[in-house]
């Protein structure tokens, strides 16, 4: 283990600084700032700033010729007030580290300073540090970004740690692993009334009152195979809070998973018909539309197995966990800039790269040419 007791007493306090100040997608700055102070600290060879907006890569040259490695992580918060009495707790109100983000940049952090102790065999190894990933913005911009062509990948390996997993246990999987989603908007509008007298109205009372468990009903989860989906009623809305009026307008938001980006397109027909059935039925107009749309995220198999014989060589156990039931399907060199369920990004094509996803609990081990390194960082 390359780590003292040093570093892990201030890397703990760095992701607790990170912690008290989170940041919002599109508004890292400062997080990027901490981010590239630390990369320089720990000796990164060259640093690339302002990639897809906030985002920094930390280039560590190798001894050799070789692949390009990059391990990648996110820059941004969630906009959701944090509720606890930590001392390291969010200091900005409505905004929180709490979905882990500081702690993976934390793990990326500790690995820096491997990095910087003791440089890959071959190749070079890239710290990349995402911006605007719970919007799903990031991925997208960074890989547009003329910059990126300096990284221009052979590898991109990512993680997210999961609560309640074993920990020092790691799953990981090839083919499907992170479902496709999208917010689904639908907005009803017909005719108010007098509530004295709602039959010369048009109302969406009765739309809405079918479409809450019929959505649902299209999907509710189930085992993490190929014909997983879920539709989550997230919000919903009628008319004025007023008691005269008998309502015209009404909306009902909706979260649809699946597993697959086809299963995502035959449930987006489903849901949109059971609409237009429901608007018609009640005379009702209707408008759908979409939001937060991310496709399916899918690990490239050589990656999978270069992260296996690494975890095998550190002694790391690992498995398939919460994806037993998932049926590898390969979709050649696509490539992701990940996510898991709890955080969105996109997915890009770059012709004959590979990338891996690997969930984990608070320690990951990783080889790179012939050296390799162990972060058991307890510090998340």
């Amino acid at each position: 283990m390359f780590l003292t007791n040093e570093d892990l007493v201030e890397l703990t306090e760095w992701r607790r600084g990170l912690h008290r100040h989170p940041e919002i997608s599109g508004e890292e700055a400062g997080t990027a700032r901490t981010v590239q102070d630390l990369l320089a600290s720990a000796g990164s060879d060259r640093i690339i700033t302002g990639l897809g907006g906030h985002g920094v890569a930390g280039i560590f040259e190798g001894r050799e010729p070789g692949p390009t490695v990059v391990f990648r992580a996110e820059l941004d918060a969630l906009p959701i007030e944090e509720v606890s009495d930590a001392p390291h707790r969010s200091r900005v109100r409505g905004k929180a580290h709490l979905c882990g983000h500081d702690g993976h940049m934390t793990i990326l952090a500790a690995l820096a300073r491997g990095l910087g102790r003791q440089r890959p065999q071959r190749g070079r190894a890239i710290l990349l540090f995402q911006p605007a990933e719970e919007t799903g913005a990031g991925a997208a911009a960074v890989v547009a970004d003329p910059k990126f062509r300096d990284i221009a990948p052979d590898f991109v390996f990512a993680l997210h740690n999961l609560p309640g997993m074993k920990f020092g246990k790691v799953a990981l999987i090839e083919g499907p692993v992170s479902c496709a989603s999208r917010g689904m908007r639908i907005v009803l509008t017909g005719k108010t009334a007098h509530a004295s007298m709602p039959e010369t109205g048009v109302s969406p009372v009765n739309a809405i009152a079918q479409l809450m468990p019929a959505l649902t009903a299209l999907g509710s989860g189930g085992p993490m195979n190929e014909s997983f989906a879920m539709v989550t009623v997230t919000h919903a809305q009628i008319g004025e809070p007023a008691f005269g009026i008998a309502p015209a307008h009404g909306e009902i938001w909706a979260t649809l998973r699946t597993m697959t980006d086809a299963g995502m397109d035959a449930l987006v027909c489903k849901a949109e018909q059971m609409a237009k059935d429901a608007a018609r039925d009640s005379g009702l107009s209707v408008a759908i539309s979409y939001s937060d749309i991310f496709r399916h995220c899918e690990n490239a198999p050589e990656a999978v197995a270069h992260l296996r014989r690494a975890l095998d060589a550190e002694g790391v156990p690992h498995d398939r966990g919460i994806y037993q039931c998932v049926r590898p399907k390969i979709s050649g060199s696509w490539v992701r800039m990940l996510r898991l369920p709890c955080s969105f990004s996109a997915r890009v094509r770059i012709t004959q790269r590979s990338t891996i996803r690997i969930m984990i609990s608070r320690m990951i081990c990783l080889r790179l040419g012939r050296g390799s390194s162990c972060v058991r960082c307890g510090i998340c």
